[in-house]
């Protein structure tokens, strides 16, 4: 039994050291792009040629652009600098089939300073939405003293199911990136990822490629989105930009494709949004680090689960076991889900939490002894008999239970008033479950909801949306098995598919005039 043990303890570790060789391999071929060795077939950058650039940002409501008719000017840096970072906020007006929940779309161009881009034939250009479709967030009120005279205003306002409609929200972030490496890329050998922001111009007996435009979608995230109602008619938007290497711009296309698929696989911009967190809010070589202490946490996790498994498979008897515990367990990972699932918190978080609350009902069917009879279609529980060693057992933990209620009652009561009398909810029947999940963020945050910390004979409620950084300490410390969600999120992302064409976000067709 032994042998069989550490064999497959020693498949597990073989198949996660396998895993672990690939991702780095597969990232070293995402981040690793072949020079051009020779010169017949070389392609140089137009960049080394130092030209005089100007940037222009224009507004419209078309998705496809023809000439200067029916666009907005809202941002022009002449005499622009690829190496020059910058930040600047303009107000746009919001015309008015953008607030009757239509579309507003940003046409970013780089062409020749002076030359209007249109006319200009070595210009490129990249266009992004400003708005997408969400549906807006209930209301929080405070459950004694009801809505205030604005919420009752703004409810009067709306139709009865408006609430389930998505509306338009704005985008007040756009952030872009110039590669600035004068690389020189192999023209029989192009990477895919990059091929298509390229637009190349024959100069001469050369090939050049234009300078590669870039909009980081990764940037802009759920919580900075603002709702577009028929009464607005500016909005602010703030225009960023920074160079990118090319190793680093190979890097966030591939990221950013992947959060496409798992919109296009069913995942909603909430789900998408965590995803996108991981890869924004933290350096690349601190997301390294993550990678790898995740994987070895879900390792040890995995064979921590397991063990966990095994023990109460072969458990028999409750003899030196608390019942009380057991159930108390149970019934604090079924709350935390319920929360979860009431807050509609991303599938990664909520898919591993259900299958956490069901191991733990299955535990306490174990505990109990309990068996189901059907009789016909009606089903009937028989619980099993105690031995006289697991009444000493439960007669020692109803003592340490009943010292213990008597610091655990007044807390628990406490706290359920107070976050009745200062928290607002959505409705009556949701203050009992973040009373019920413990130290996690009441559901009036703005950072989110809390994901369980579900470990052996332990629960914490903790923020789902903390930083990376913050992540990797716990991940570190082992706080339970459920901190793996961030690295599933990642390895999703890694996993892909990464699709040939753009992402739905960045229509970014390069170049009016055709490209590479």
């Amino acid at each position: 039994m032994w042998i069989g043990r550490s064999s497959f303890t020693s498949l597990v570790v073989g198949v996660f050291v396998v895993y672990v060789v690939h991702t780095c391999w597969v990232m070293y071929g995402i981040v690793y792009t072949r020079p051009c060795s020779g010169d017949g077939n070389c392609i140089q950058p137009y960049l080394a040629r130092r030209p005089k650039l100007q940037l222009s940002v224009y507004t419209t409501t078309r998705s496809s652009l023809g000439a200067e008719n029916h666009v907005d000017l809202v941002l022009n840096v002449e005499d622009f600098d690829v190496e020059s970072k910058f930040e600047r906020t303009v107000n746009v007006s919001v015309p008015k089939k953008t607030r009757n929940n239509g579309t507003l779309y940003a046409y970013v161009f780089l062409h020749h300073a002076g030359v209007l881009p249109w006319r200009d034939g070595k210009q490129v250009h990249l266009v992004s939405p400003l708005t997408t479709y969400m549906v807006p967030k209930p209301e929080e009120v405070n459950l004694l003293t009801g809505e205030s005279a604005t919420q009752q205003v703004e409810a009067e306002k709306r139709p009865s199911n408006a609430l389930d409609e998505p509306v338009s929200h704005w985008r007040p972030r756009l952030t872009l990136n110039v590669m600035v490496d004068d690389f020189v890329f192999d023209g029989a050998a192009l990477p895919a990822d990059v091929h298509r922001y390229m637009k190349m111009v024959q100069l001469g007996k050369t090939v050049h490629y234009l300078p590669i435009l870039f909009i980081d979608q990764l940037s802009n995230r759920v919580k900075d989105l603002m709702v577009i109602n028929r009464s607005t008619a500016e909005l602010p938007l703030t225009v960023s930009y920074d160079k990118i290497s090319l190793g680093r711009l190979r890097f966030w296309i591939h990221m950013q494709d992947a959060v496409y698929s798992l919109q296009q696989l069913g995942f909603s911009e909430k789900d998408a949004d965590e995803v996108k967190g991981i890869f924004v809010d933290t350096n690349l070589y601190f997301l390294a680090l993550t990678f790898f202490v995740a994987a070895f946490h879900l390792l040890f996790d995995f064979l921590a689960f397991k063990n966990d498994i095994s023990f109460w498979k072969k458990k028999k008897t409750m003899i030196g076991m608390s019942t009380k515990a057991v159930l108390w367990r149970c019934f604090s990972t079924v709350v935390i889900f319920l929360f979860l699932l009431d807050e509609q918190t991303s599938l990664l978080v909520l898919v591993p939490a259900g299958i956490g609350a069901a191991i733990e009902l299955w535990k306490v069917k174990k505990a109990l002894k309990m068996s189901v009879v059907w009789r016909g279609l009606r089903p009937a529980f028989q619980f099993g008999s105690s031995s006289e060693s697991e009444r000493k057992t439960e007669e020692y933990d109803t003592q340490a239970m009943t010292l213990l209620s008597y610091l655990l009652y007044p807390l628990c009561v406490g706290g359920a008033v107070y976050s009745l009398l200062n928290v607002k909810y959505k409705r009556w029947d949701f203050p009992p479950l973040p009373a019920g999940v413990g130290p996690g963020r009441p559901a009036s945050s703005p950072r989110g909801p809390s994901t369980p910390a579900v470990g052996p004979g332990r629960t914490r409620a903790v923020p789902s949306s903390w930083s990376p950084e913050a992540w990797v300490s716990l991940t570190a410390l082992g706080w339970g098995r459920q901190w793996g969600h961030g690295h599933r999120a990642y390895r999703s992302a890694l996993a892909g598919p990464w699709p040939r064409g753009r992402p739905g976000d960045s229509r970014g067709r390069v170049g009016m005039r055709g490209g590479g």
